[in-house]
């Protein structure tokens, strides 16, 4: 079917103009000024849109196979859709783990008959992500972009080592989880004045950013694409700022609660505890100067969901992980580009281009790209409320806040997958 998105705003060298975009056979036919004359289309009145290439994340948590009481392939690229996600890459920790063809088939097969965007899985780089034996690299790299074992680091040199070199001869991407576990004893927030203060176990910044200092030195020493996840530290971004001046081939990500939140803010509730946990206010100004000088160079969501009773033990006994699909675009375009941090077109290339050439995966808003497009309402103010999210998971940090920036339409290769109940 022929889409004809009418009287929408896009952002172009730095000015907001009215276009018409015609879309046809999944791709982008036309993006103009003038009004195509088409008889055959369905029209979109979006006067009040703003169109966006659609955003990629490279960091979620689907839950399927092994976890469907928590969230599927179909709740979690619908809450994708609605966030204004074209593109998400889950994690490995599943049941069972992708760490073979076989057990990687369970979770395409699912993917190809549920997702409703499209769906990057990443294989796991050990077996059952024990670190002990290694995974199935090789067997698994024509349907993987890469490879993790997120929820846990990596703990052997020479596993990590080896896994390096094996992935580099494959092309791909060493996707790394960086937590030392000897340094963690049993801590789950930061060590900070809120963990002193009400009793809680201390997870200190060295758990992180020791990991990543010995990742990079193999990385400097074997030379594979090594993309660092959730980073939260402000350690790890005068790492990752140093070796890139070293022309090492590393990225990072961070995400929208490291970027709004301090340890000060933190509740006695599940809903703020996740892993890495929120870290202190140096570490939060760090990791926003690190995306405005490109040392961070994309924001991800960890988009994590549990069950309720999961996550209502508060912050000692929770499971760590919130979600975020839904929330991560109007959280960051409140509190970032609203009070002029960013532009919004930095914000959008932080969601969508830069994520989207590192792993070569999402498409662009021009003439003959993949029609994967986002459109949002800017001026639309809310409330969040879990209770609306698609995503089978409730638990949010940005619970009862109030944000800018609501989803009226995705498309994903041409298809609609979301589209604001009254929409035309």
């Amino acid at each position: 079917m022929k889409l004809l998105l009418k009287n929408v705003t896009v952002f172009r060298n730095n000015a907001a103009e009215k276009v018409s975009v015609l879309v046809d056979e999944g791709r982008i036919i036309s993006i103009s000024k003038e009004m195509p004359v088409v008889s055959d289309a369905r029209v979109i009145e979006l006067d009040q849109g703003c169109l966006f290439p659609g955003f990629v994340d490279v960091h979620v948590h689907l839950r399927e196979p092994g976890f469907s009481y928590k969230e599927t392939i179909g709740t979690g690229t619908r809450a994708a859709a609605r966030g204004g996600f074209t593109s998400v890459c889950p994690m490995p920790n599943l049941k069972p783990v992708p760490d073979s063809v076989e057990n990687l088939r369970l979770e395409l097969d699912i993917i190809e008959k549920d997702a409703l965007v499209h769906v990057y899985p990443y294989g796991a780089i050990t077996v059952g992500q024990k670190g002990e034996v290694m995974a199935d690299l090789e067997g698994m790299a024509p349907s993987v972009l890469g490879y993790s074992d997120d929820g846990k680091g990596v703990q052997s040199t020479e596993m990590m080592k080896e896994a390096m070199g094996r992935v580099k001869a494959l092309g791909k991407f060493i996707v790394a989880h960086c937590e030392d576990e000897s340094l963690l004893h049993g801590g789950y927030i930061h060590d900070g004045e809120y963990c002193r203060t009400h009793g809680h176990k201390p997870n200190v910044s060295a758990s992180e950013w020791k990991q990543v200092e010995r990742d990079l030195e193999l990385v400097k020493e074997i030379g594979v694409k090594y993309h660092i996840c959730h980073v939260s530290t402000k350690e790890t971004v005068e790492l990752v700022r140093k070796v890139k001046a070293e022309g090492v081939d590393v990225t990072c990500e961070t995400t929208p609660h490291y970027l709004v939140f301090n340890d000060s803010m933190l509740e006695e509730d599940g809903r703020f505890k996740m892993n890495p946990p929120i870290r202190g206010e140096e570490d939060r100004q760090a990791l926003i100067a690190g995306i405005l000088d490109g040392t961070v160079d994309m924001i991800a969501t960890d988009h994590a969901p549990h069950s309720a009773e999961e996550k209502a033990k508060g912050l000692a006994g929770s499971y760590f992980g919130i979600v975020g699909l839904e929330t991560a675009f109007p959280v960051l375009y409140t509190e970032l580009v609203k009070p002029g941090i960013l532009t919004i077109e930095q914000l959008i290339d932080l969601m969508s281009a830069k994520p989207g050439k590192r792993f070569g995966i999402g498409s662009s808003l021009e003439e003959g790209a993949v029609a994967d497009l986002t459109v949002f309402d800017l001026n639309a103010s809310y409330t969040v409320d879990p209770e609306d999210f698609q995503t089978m998971g409730k638990s949010s940090p940005f619970t009862g806040r109030t944000v800018f920036g609501k989803c009226l339409l995705t498309l994903s290769a041409g298809e609609i997958v979301w589209q604001e109940e009254g929409g035309n």
